[in-house]
């Protein structure tokens, strides 16, 4: 089949016409685009692309998955830890609708991706074939573009289309669902050509300048400016025009979830995490700056506790690429609109250097009273169970903020969040907006795929663990070096604290058992330990770290600690609560 591709691209090349399949033409767009990995599972309506894809091996990495949803969250971390689009497949049917809890979760966490789904002969379609549904009217609301192909000389231009709304302006998934005649159907291939526009698609607003300059005069006059960043920083490839512009500023910045990394967590004017379980300063002090200056973030309920009641008394500045964002939730005084890596180095060029002393002063006593009210405890115990707060700080000492953690959703989550160093970009891999449980394993695989020479370190609950754990198979037939941490509470953890809190310790359906994870890993043959005594977690996790190859590693963590600072829901964020 080399000599056959090699014709491929010699006639193409050439302007000359081949005669090839549907499924070769999507195999061909691929290479084009640069993709060297897949994610999938096959099944009878994508047969004919799996069959293509066997003469295809040498050239397009495909990672058998367990689960065609361990599949697109594999596609995610992926996506987020190399900065390209991921690339799913899956069959019909199920097959298809298995993907739709990642394409969601894709979808509001602005992470490209390009799923191919395979369908029933064209002609079946809207007579309840075997394993037919309607993937297109299921997947629009989740999806940035879907389209489905009935006519194999469409794959060219289709997924060229995709590839471009993948990951222009905002990135999102795309979904193509491609009939099983189109596969098999031969035609005249006349090579394939990038999408670089689309007509009525702007995917980056115009920059209008005069906002720009608005801005900067804001910025200039303002006695108590905060910066709040989000994952858009990341998306647009910003960090180094972020950092320069929140150096010459001198302006305070805390991170949403999303935008943990895009400057070190050490920086001196990283003041820490915003939201619900984020960090005691950066909280409070949104109701009393004069200019919150926000940049690639969305203002998710999360993050401002109660509209009614969030940063009334500062200028709002906004820097969005999606202007959709803009006054959304929270109202504007001077909106922002364009690529950050093109709208920051103007704000920059227009601010004055400045230090805020005083200002940054008042954040670092907010944490000095977190860190003695919650941080120090939570760190360094002398007594009783494991913290869930200390093993991260211990994994910190073995990876100096060096490893990509990837979280799942829950204690856990906001935990290592809190705590973990975040020396580099796209090195924080967490479900954000849909707060997806069984997100961390399948996700970790794929970070793994996107950033082959860093470690990466799964941190997971024992709820969320048994939701995706069929893919300790795809590590096991893959080879691929994971560090698994469970963090083991035996409860669903996050849902068990709101229960305590708001409901009277009546713990309705949350108290979890689970299986010997350590055997069940080594069914898989991946080695394992669990731990219970603090005096083990030092060495258990350098074994971890130093295991050649994946390994579980599940620590016996304190059943009914909560996770604090927090901002109960219904209040506003200044009435954050320390215990």
């Amino acid at each position: 089949m080399e000599v056959a591709q090699q014709e491929i691209l010699n006639k193409t090349a050439e302007k000359e016409t081949v005669n090839i399949s549907g499924s070769v033409a999507l195999l061909e767009a691929l290479i084009a685009e640069g993709v060297d990995t897949i994610f999938g599972y096959p099944g009878g309506a994508i047969m004919p692309i799996y069959d293509a894809l066997y003469d295809y091996n040498e050239k397009l990495n495909h990672i058998l998955v367990r689960h065609e949803q361990g599949g697109i969250h594999a596609g995610q971390g992926y996506a987020r830890t190399s900065g390209k689009v991921g690339v799913v497949f899956a069959t019909s049917g199920p097959g298809a609708t298995n993907l739709v809890t990642g394409l969601a979760d894709a979808q509001i966490d602005s992470t490209p991706l390009v799923c191919i789904t395979g369908q029933v002969f064209a002609h079946l379609l809207g007579t309840d074939a075997f394993q037919e549904t309607d993937v297109i009217n299921i997947t629009n609301p989740v999806t940035k573009w879907n389209y489905q192909v009935t006519d194999a000389t469409e794959i060219p231009e289709v997924l060229a289309k995709a590839f471009y709304i993948a990951k222009s302006g905002r990135p999102g998934p795309v979904l193509i669902d491609i009939t099983k005649n189109a596969q098999i159907q031969l035609f005249d291939y006349e090579g394939y050509t990038p999408c670089n526009h689309i007509r009525s698609y702007r995917p980056k607003p115009i920059v209008r300048m005069p906002y720009v300059e608005q801005a900067a005069e804001l910025i200039n006059k303002a006695k108590k400016p905060f910066i709040i960043w989000g994952q858009g920083v990341i998306l647009g490839s910003a960090e180094q025009e972020f950092k320069t512009f929140v150096e010459k500023s001198g302006i305070p910045a805390a991170w949403t979830i999303l935008g943990a990394g895009a400057i070190p967590t050490s920086h001196p004017l990283n003041v820490g995490m915003l939201g619900m379980h984020g960090n005691y300063g950066p909280n409070v002090l949104t109701n009393e700056c004069d200019v919150l200056i926000a940049i690639g973030m969305r203002f998710d309920d999360r993050v401002t506790g109660r509209l009614d009641k969030y940063a009334k008394q500062a200028k709002v500045i906004h820097l969005d690429i999606d202007p959709a964002e803009i006054d959304k939730n929270v109202k504007t005084t001077v909106p922002v609109w364009g690529d950050c890596k093109e709208t920051l180095p103007l704000l920059t060029s227009l601010v004055e250097q400045k230090q805020h002393t005083a200002w940054l002063n008042k954040f670092r006593e907010y944490t000095r009273q977190e860190v003695e009210a919650v941080i120090h405890d939570e760190l360094n115990p002398t007594s009783g169970e494991m913290t869930m707060g200390e093993v991260i700080k211990q994994l910190n000492d073995l990876t100096h903020g060096e490893a990509i953690i990837v979280t799942d959703v829950g204690q856990h989550q906001m935990v290592a969040c809190r705590y973990a160093q975040f020396n580099n970009t796209r090195s924080n891999i967490t479900s954000g907006g849909l707060g997806t449980m069984g997100f961390a394993l399948p996700a970790a695989i794929g970070a793994k795929y996107g950033a082959q020479d860093k470690t990466v370190v799964a941190i997971i609950g024992d709820g969320g663990f048994q939701m995706t754990l069929q893919e300790l198979g795809t590590i096991m037939q893959t080879g691929v070096d994971v560090k698994i941490i469970i963090l083991n509470n035996r409860f669903l953890g996050m849902v068990r604290q709101w229960q305590e809190l708001f409901n009277d310790r009546r713990y309705s359906f949350v108290d979890i058992e689970s299986p010997d994870f350590v055997a069940v890993a080594a069914a898989y043959r991946i080695p394992g330990k669990c731990i219970t005594d603090r005096a083990e977690l030092p060495g258990a996790l350098n074994e971890m770290i130093n295991n050649k190859g994946s390994f579980l590693l599940e620590v016996m963590v304190t059943k009914e600690n909560n996770v604090f600072p927090m901002v109960p829901q219904g209040c506003s964020v200044s009435e954050i609560r320390l215990k």
